[in-house]
């Protein structure tokens, strides 16, 4: 366990490998589960602002659920107790694919709120909860419980981060820095070198 200030880190994001390997998953977390993506409470009127903007990029079924349940839906019972954030997540299709994906050429699904961000359409990347995994992060009333979400879709990701030795820190610099600031991210650095030479050094 590690703590800094009032987040409670998992050992696993300094010691597990992770890189997302689309190619072999096709995007699945976008597609798999029974919940849409956990959001905090200031992105639920970025999500009212950018849907006009966001829209044309999106699949017909997409929009025809959107347009009937709104821009995002109240938990699943199953699925609040994972991150509850403000008991609002993103709707989804048939019970399974996120509203507010779409599939490129290679049948890979991606985020279309991501992809009007990169054409530089709107300037919201995509929700924070995304943008993190498989960090998930649970509020308590004191503290945020930041954990590791092992789900076996990722095993193709698992298996590049090891061949890559790419700990799960450091493939999500960006969204770390944009969730906790860059102060954190250097600190949480700084334990992994420590820990990791601590490692090494009982070796000898």
């Amino acid at each position: 366990m590690i703590v800094i200030d009032d987040k409670i880190i998992s050992d696993d994001i300094i010691q597990r490998e992770f890189v997302c390997n689309l190619s072999a998953c096709k995007g699945a977390c976008c597609v798999e589960g029974e919940g849409g993506a956990p959001l905090e409470e200031h992105e639920l009127s970025i999500l009212d602002d950018i849907y006009e903007d966001v829209k044309p990029f999106l699949t017909e079924e997409g929009i025809k659920v959107i347009e009937e349940q709104g821009k995002y839906v109240p938990f699943e019972a199953e699925y609040n107790d994972m991150s509850n954030q403000t008991g609002f997540e993103t709707p989804l299709v048939e019970g399974g694919k996120c509203a507010y994906l779409n599939f490129d050429e290679k049948g890979i699904a991606k985020c279309q709120i991501e992809r009007a961000w990169e054409e530089g359409i709107v300037n919201f990347q995509k929700p924070i909860s995304c943008h993190l995994y498989p960090i998930r992060i649970k509020k308590y009333q004191n503290y945020d419980a930041v954990n590791y979400f092992k789900w076996d879709i990722c095993s193709p990701a698992c298996t590049l981060g090891k061949e890559l030795q790419v700990p799960v820190y450091k493939f999500l610099k960006d969204p770390i820095v944009r969730k906790y600031g860059e102060d954190f991210y250097k600190q949480l650095c700084e334990i992994a070198e420590t820990r990791k030479n601590e490692a090494e050094n009982s070796k000898d």
